[in-house]
């Protein structure tokens, strides 16, 4: 993934100039620009603005620093190196200063005003020719820290301080934020504050450092553009890690827990109402545990509706960069696919698919999407839409990082209890069963015959590779000719609008209103349209237990239907067939803005079930329980509203298969991109 951002002086090392830095090197002056009310502080360099944990240190070395003491308060900008070689010299620390420029977006030739190297070999002994000694004397670091295995008589204009080795403490190399005491020096992890340009983002998040797995949020903003700041940390400090995840930055939904964080819903009044989470969601939890930084919640529908962009009220509506950058998002999970089609500095975006969330916003802007197998991810600590209908699942812009996102995130011991999904326990086993037919459905063609035809070009594409025939289906008619006892589309919409109301009432709606009504003398609380009516009016009454476990049976009888008679399992195939549609616009624009939408020949609105389509095509998983993915595949010009030139929207497919398939899907995504079929999708207008 790119996100490499070099200097003239950073490309001359990359072309292998190696060229010795003048003495003394020119250096931005570290600037203190705040110290937030958590302790910690945001300070420029150059151009370029970072954020310092000082408040939670990575680590403390102790030693005689009294030569090189600071001010209270004053931090250092800071380079640390970890030395493999018994004898450090001159080449290796250019290398090692080199690679630094060329695979990291948060160091820059300014963290070396001080230089800390650490011996990481075996022997026990270390020291620094004269070669290296150059080296340095050419970089000019104001502060020069060796750990005390190079102790010996050196020769340097450069003052040496000797510091205790960093055993048992978890920094890395890279660079830090230092204050140096007389008897101690602290390194605080260092983040680049980025501008979320795109308004993606509610706020900012990093790790507290603070030893009870907590986050804080990032309280500053870009003042001129109204722009949150999102932090962050260094790539290196994840190079030695091996875990799978280790460096990924993720960005999370405003409905899963983090720890030390609210979660608010999209609503500032759920936000006033409730406290801190205190745990985190332990979906999340697990992508912190393999290695992953989560780097900000973004924004989304409030309470996960599928509000339009113009009926969003207590948040501003995200951008998407895609196009003339007045396109829609989607919902709900609409900052997650925008910020990950927007920012090369950003890895991966979890949320939640309940009616389309994930899928719809993957379809708009150009990113790869997924709906899981109901029951593949646990949601404890989420808030919940509807308990027995909600997903979790993660955007991505390559599809080789996505299927190793996946095949670690999702395994079996994080699988949500049968008991919440009323369907079998889940087995999604990772098969190299490839499915024999492709069906294409009464959701196609898509509606732009420009974009047809690349989708016509990706089946043909996806049939010679995988040896597939093609057929037209019609699930609609399908479902109409099935057994009396098999629910049909009225009674599946019944079904499946219990499921998806109850659960949020008793668990958000209800507890808003009285904690409002408690608070306020008796007022409604400030939510917006979507979900305003449907709570005014609930009735206790109606939605019982007794219907909300009719409605779970309801569902059950269907998914035990559809996976016997339109999507199976063979001995040759997890699921022997897949169902290819559409979840996005038909290769139309469609825009953020209401009136921009009017001309049905030239734009599209979202979730418009085509003519002969009994439900839409986004409830077939929601009901069935099955797989559905969304899936890039090209792109088609349209002549902006906005802008009045010729831009580029992205065409994707929906692509759906058995429950518990998820993983021979994304292994065939893998053979694709193999193939050079799929691409590695580009962030910013265009996705190819």
């Amino acid at each position: 993934m790119g996100f490499l951002n070099f200097g003239p002086r950073g490309i001359a090392l990359l072309l292998g100039a190696w060229p010795t830095l003048a003495a003394p090197a020119k250096r931005a002056a570290w600037q203190h620009l705040q110290t937030t009310q958590y302790g910690d502080v945001t300070f420029g360099l150059g151009n370029q603005t970072y954020l310092a944990n000082i408040q939670h240190p990575t680590a403390v070395l102790g030693g005689d620093c009294s030569a090189a003491a600071t001010q209270a308060g004053s931090l250092v900008p800071f380079t640390v190196i970890f030395a493999e070689d018994e004898v450090v010299t001159g080449d290796y620390l250019k290398g090692v200063v080199a690679s630094y420029l060329e695979g990291d977006d948060v160091f820059s030739e300014d963290f070396l005003e001080g230089l800390y190297i650490v011996s990481n070999g075996t022997s026990g002994k270390a020291s620094l020719d004269s070669s290296a000694l150059g080296y340095i004397s050419g970089l000019a670091p104001k502060y020069l820290f060796l750990d005390t295995t190079y102790s010996g008589q050196y020769s340097t204009d450069v003052q040496i301080t000797y510091v205790a080795a960093p055993s048992g403490s978890n920094i890395t190399a890279g660079p830090y934020a230092a204050s140096i005491s007389d008897t101690s020096v602290a390194f605080g992890a260092v983040y680049r504050l980025y501008r979320d340009s795109h308004r993606d983002f509610l706020y900012g998040t990093y790790e507290s450092n603070d030893g009870e797995g907590s986050f804080t949020p990032v309280e500053v903003f870009q003042s001129r553009f109204w722009d949150p700041m999102i932090p962050v940390p260094s790539r290196i400090y994840s190079w030695s890690d091996t875990r799978p995840f280790a460096g990924y930055r993720v960005a999370i939904k405003d409905l899963f827990d983090m720890k030390g964080l609210i979660t608010s819903g999209g609503s500032q009044a759920w936000a006033e109402i409730v406290e801190v989470a205190n745990e985190t969601a332990p979906s999340i939890q697990r992508i912190v545990d393999l290695g992953g930084v989560l780097v900000g919640k973004y924004k989304l529908a409030q309470f996960a509706s599928g509000a339009n962009p113009w009926e969003w009220q207590d948040e501003h509506y995200p951008f998407n960069p895609r196009g003339d950058g007045w396109l829609t998002c989607s919902a709900s999970s609409s900052g997650g696919g925008c910020s990950v089609a927007a920012y090369d500095w950003l890895d991966f975006a979890i949320g939640s698919d309940t009616g389309s969330s994930m899928r719809r916003p993957a379809a708009v802007s150009g990113t790869y999407g997924n709906r899981p197998s109901q029951g593949l991810m646990t949601l404890d600590r989420v808030m919940p839409l509807g308990a027995a209908t909600d997903t979790a699942g993660v955007f991505s812009r390559d599809v080789h990082s996505w299927v190793h996102f996946a095949k670690h995130w999702y395994v079996p011991e994080m699988c949500q209890d049968p008991s919440i999904t009323g369907l079998t326990a889940l087995e999604a086993p990772d098969s190299y069963g490839f499915p024999k037919r492709v069906l294409y459905t009464e959701y196609l063609p898509l509606r732009n015959p420009a974009a047809e035809e690349v989708l016509q070009a990706f089946i043909r594409n996806l049939t010679a590779v995988f040896g597939m025939t093609v057929e037209t289906f019609n699930m609609t008619a399908t479902v109409a000719a099935a057994p009396d006892e098999v629910p049909k589309y009225g009674a599946l919409n019944n079904a499946t609008s219990v499921l998806n109301s109850m659960t949020q009432w008793q668990e958000v709606g209800k507890p808003l209103l009285d904690a409002w009504a408690d608070r306020y003398d008796g007022r409604f609380p400030p939510i917006d349209p979507a979900r305003r009516p449907g709570w005014r009016r609930y009735n206790e009454s109606y939605y019982t237990e007794a219907l909300y476990a009719d409605s779970l049976a309801v569902k059950r009888r269907a998914v035990d239907w559809f996976e016997s008679e339109v999507l199976y399992a063979t001995a040759e195939s997890c699921s022997e067939s897949v169902m290819l549609w559409d979840i996005g616009t038909g290769g139309l624009p469609s825009y953020r803005e209401q009136s921009m939408n009017g001309n049905p020949s030239d734009t599209s609105l979202l979730a418009v079930t085509p003519p002969g389509a009994g439900i839409s095509g986004a409830s077939l998983c929601p009901i069935y329980g099955c797989v559905d993915m969304t899936i890039p595949i090209g792109q088609v010009p349209y002549r902006s509203n906005v802008t009045f030139v010729e831009e580029m929207v992205p065409v994707t497919v929906s692509v759906i298969a058995k429950r518990g398939c998820d993983f021979m899907l994304w292994n065939m995504w893998e053979k694709l991109a193999d193939e050079g079929v799929l691409k590695t999708l580009k962030t910013g207008r265009t996705a190819f």
